[in-house]
This record gives C-alpha cells, sequence and structure tokens, in this order.
C-alpha cells in the first residue's frame, strides 16, 4: 500500500499560481501511475493531470498549457503546478497512485477514470477568485 498526502492549496486571485504536492509513503517502490484531480461542489471528480511510471503525461483540455505534472524520485513527491488561474479551477484536488507498470498509451481514457485508482489523499482546497 501506499500513503498519500496533498498539501498546497490556497486561496489566489484569478490569473495566479499555485504548485500542489503530494508526499508518498508506504510501499513506494511498486510501479504507479499517478494523477491530479478535482471534485468541485455538485460535480463528478475529474482527473486533470496523469503521470505514468515512465515520466509520460497526459492532460485534460481544460488545463492543457497552463497545468504542469512533475515528480521527485528521490522525495517521493508528486507536484502540480497550477499557472494562469481561472475562476472554474476551484475544486477539491486530490492525489491518486494506480498500481499499474502500463503506460498511458497502454492504458488510454481510463487513466482519467477515478475508479481505476485504489490510492488516495485527503485533498488540498484551491480556491480562485475573480
Amino acid at each position: 500500500q501506499v500513503q498519500l498526502v496533498e498539501s498546497g492549496g490556497n486561496s489566489v486571485q484569478s490569473g495566479g499560481s499555485l504548485r500542489l504536492s503530494c508526499a508518498a509513503s508506504g510501499n513506494t517502490g511498486s510501479n504507479y501511475c499517478m494523477a491530479w484531480f478535482r471534485q468541485a461542489p455538485g460535480k463528478e471528480r475529474e482527473g486533470v493531470a496523469i503521470m505514468d511510471n515512465r515520466g509520460n503525461t497526459r492532460y485534460a483540455d481544460s488545463v492543457k498549457a497552463r497545468y504542469s505534472i512533475s515528480r521527485d524520485n528521490a522525495k517521493n513527491t508528486l507536484y502540480l503546478q497550477m499557472n494562469n488561474l481561472k475562476p472554474e479551477d476551484t475544486a477539491k484536488y486530490y492525489c491518486a497512485a494506480m498500481q499499474t507498470t502500463a503506460t498511458i498509451r497502454a492504458l488510454g481514457n481510463m487513466i482519467f477514470n477515478p475508479a481505476e485508482y485504489s490510492y488516495w489523499g485527503q485533498g488540498t482546497q484551491v480556491t480562485v477568485s475573480s
């Protein structure tokens, strides 16, 4: 098992930036596809940024060119750099892990399905005001 703890959420004005962190502990030696999801009140949880264990990435169209997912293997930490934030980015952001050796290409669109991820953090709130 792996435990995930997010941090970095905050309130910012439109156009601002934030960097979220997800610290992993436990069985971090296994292969995982890592993801950032978000969920706004009354809406379904949606995947926004994915990174497989080879470092391949994929983004939701709504955040492409504004968000960047990265990781520091030495620190067992996943990051989400969010730039040019918009009010519609307001949500609780979650880090998630799918235990798999498959690449993003092989997994296809299932990478955006929250049901495919076994491990979740508690979430961190991002609020963007206009």
